[in-house]
Protein backbone atom coordinates (compact mmCIF):
# COMPACT_ATOMS: atom_id res chain seq x y z
CA UNK A 1 0.00 0.00 0.00
CA UNK A 2 2.86 2.37 0.83
CA UNK A 3 4.54 1.55 -2.49
CA UNK A 4 1.32 2.35 -4.38
CA UNK A 5 1.09 5.68 -2.55
CA UNK A 6 4.71 6.49 -3.41
CA UNK A 7 4.15 5.57 -7.06
CA UNK A 8 1.02 7.74 -7.21
CA UNK A 9 2.84 10.62 -5.53
CA UNK A 10 5.74 10.34 -7.95
CA UNK A 11 3.28 10.25 -10.86
CA UNK A 12 1.62 13.45 -9.60
CA UNK A 13 5.01 15.19 -9.31
CA UNK A 14 6.17 14.07 -12.77
CA UNK A 15 2.88 15.03 -14.41
CA UNK A 16 2.87 18.45 -12.74
CA UNK A 17 6.43 18.97 -13.96
CA UNK A 18 5.45 18.12 -17.55
CA UNK A 19 2.26 20.23 -17.71
CA UNK A 20 2.62 24.01 -17.23
CA UNK A 21 -1.07 24.39 -16.27
CA UNK A 22 -0.63 22.25 -13.15
CA UNK A 23 1.14 23.44 -9.99
CA UNK A 24 2.10 21.23 -7.06
CA UNK A 25 3.78 23.42 -4.46
CA UNK A 26 5.48 20.74 -2.36
CA UNK A 27 5.82 17.02 -1.72
CA UNK A 28 3.18 17.04 1.01
CA UNK A 29 0.65 18.47 -1.44
CA UNK A 30 1.57 15.74 -3.94
CA UNK A 31 1.01 13.05 -1.29
CA UNK A 32 -2.37 14.52 -0.35
CA UNK A 33 -3.34 14.78 -4.05
CA UNK A 34 -2.49 11.10 -4.55
CA UNK A 35 -4.59 10.13 -1.52
CA UNK A 36 -7.57 12.33 -2.43
CA UNK A 37 -7.54 11.21 -6.08
CA UNK A 38 -7.52 7.59 -4.94
CA UNK A 39 -10.43 8.12 -2.57
CA UNK A 40 -12.51 10.15 -5.04
CA UNK A 41 -11.85 7.71 -7.89
CA UNK A 42 -12.92 4.83 -5.66
CA UNK A 43 -16.05 6.38 -4.17
CA UNK A 44 -17.36 9.09 -6.51
CA UNK A 45 -16.31 8.06 -10.03
CA UNK A 46 -18.51 4.92 -10.28
CA UNK A 47 -21.54 6.95 -9.24
CA UNK A 48 -20.76 9.64 -11.83
CA UNK A 49 -20.25 7.04 -14.55
CA UNK A 50 -23.65 5.48 -13.83
CA UNK A 51 -25.42 8.86 -13.65
CA UNK A 52 -23.93 9.99 -16.97
CA UNK A 53 -24.33 6.67 -18.76
CA UNK A 54 -26.70 7.96 -21.49
CA UNK A 55 -24.37 10.80 -22.52
CA UNK A 56 -21.39 8.49 -22.18
CA UNK A 57 -23.01 6.06 -24.61
CA UNK A 58 -23.83 8.87 -27.05
CA UNK A 59 -20.24 10.12 -27.00
CA UNK A 60 -18.83 6.58 -27.25
CA UNK A 61 -17.16 6.88 -23.85
CA UNK A 62 -15.45 10.22 -24.47
CA UNK A 63 -17.48 11.89 -21.72
CA UNK A 64 -15.40 9.87 -19.27
CA UNK A 65 -12.54 12.30 -19.98
CA UNK A 66 -14.78 15.14 -18.77
CA UNK A 67 -15.60 13.18 -15.62
CA UNK A 68 -11.90 12.54 -14.97
CA UNK A 69 -11.16 16.25 -15.47
CA UNK A 70 -13.95 17.20 -13.09
CA UNK A 71 -12.50 14.84 -10.47
CA UNK A 72 -9.08 16.50 -10.86
CA UNK A 73 -10.70 19.95 -10.53
CA UNK A 74 -12.53 18.76 -7.41
CA UNK A 75 -9.23 17.55 -5.97
CA UNK A 76 -7.68 20.90 -6.85
CA UNK A 77 -10.36 22.72 -4.91
CA UNK A 78 -9.86 20.46 -1.87
CA UNK A 79 -6.05 20.33 -1.66
CA UNK A 80 -4.12 23.49 -0.87
CA UNK A 81 -0.89 23.61 -2.84
CA UNK A 82 -2.37 21.89 -5.90
CA UNK A 83 -3.66 24.21 -8.61
CA UNK A 84 -5.16 23.41 -12.01
CA UNK A 85 -5.78 26.22 -14.49
CA UNK A 86 -8.93 24.89 -16.18
CA UNK A 87 -10.79 21.80 -17.34
CA UNK A 88 -8.52 21.22 -20.33
CA UNK A 89 -5.44 21.04 -18.11
CA UNK A 90 -7.35 18.77 -15.73
CA UNK A 91 -8.21 16.38 -18.57
CA UNK A 92 -4.60 16.37 -19.78
CA UNK A 93 -3.46 15.79 -16.20
CA UNK A 94 -5.75 12.77 -15.85
CA UNK A 95 -4.51 11.29 -19.14
CA UNK A 96 -0.83 11.80 -18.44
CA UNK A 97 -1.02 10.70 -14.81
CA UNK A 98 -2.59 7.41 -15.89
CA UNK A 99 0.19 6.87 -18.43
CA UNK A 100 2.93 7.76 -15.93
CA UNK A 101 1.35 5.60 -13.22
CA UNK A 102 1.12 2.64 -15.59
CA UNK A 103 4.77 3.05 -16.54
CA UNK A 104 5.90 3.36 -12.92
CA UNK A 105 3.79 0.35 -11.86
CA UNK A 106 5.34 -1.70 -14.65
CA UNK A 107 8.81 -0.67 -13.48
CA UNK A 108 8.05 -1.60 -9.88
CA UNK A 109 7.17 -5.19 -10.84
Amino acid sequence: MIIKLLISTLAVIITAYVLPGIVVENILAAIVVAIILGIVNTLLKPILIILTLPINILTLGLFTFIINGAIVLLTSSIVHGFHVKNLLWAILFSIIISLVSSFLNALSK
